[in-house]
């Protein structure tokens, strides 16, 4: 059997894309995958991310936001961007780079049913673009 590929998703605050990615990553692709999550500007995995999240099924809410610079290089395969318009962080090490811009739900949103809105379409857009990746 092939080993996993060692995947860490990235954004600013590894607060939401990252997070909503790592959840979805362990939960539909384990097998496949070994996946972590961090960012330049660590704060605290957002509730509704949290809550978008178990909609589906899936309990991110042991997740923590981490800093890139806790990150291992080595322990990295593939460093996959989540940011959209913001400054992405920088990774160093040998890693593959892919780059998936979605937009920051947190941003876009005025409501909280808004808010939801956006969540939940993000979410669904990285779990698609996951599930796409994935099967190449």
């Amino acid at each position: 059997m092939a080993s996993k590929k060692r995947i860490l998703f990235l954004c600013v605050a590894n607060s939401v894309r990252s997070q909503m990615a790592e959840g979805l990553a362990r939960h539909y692709f384990s097998d496949k995958f070994i996946v972590q999550s961090a960012g330049s500007r660590p704060s605290r995995v957002n509730p509704y991310a949290i809550q978008v999240m178990e909609e589906i099924g899936i309990d991110v809410s042991e997740q923590y936001s981490k800093s890139v610079d806790e990150i291992d290089p080595a322990s990295v395969d593939t460093v996959i961007t989540l940011c959209n318009d913001e400054v992405c962080p920088l990774f160093f090490g040998d890693a593959e780079r892919l780059h998936w811009p979605f937009e920051d739900p947190a941003s876009e949103a005025t409501s909280e049913k808004t808010v939801l809105a956006e969540f939940r379409k993000i979410r669904d857009r990285i779990l698609n673009k996951l599930k796409e990746w994935a099967s190449q």
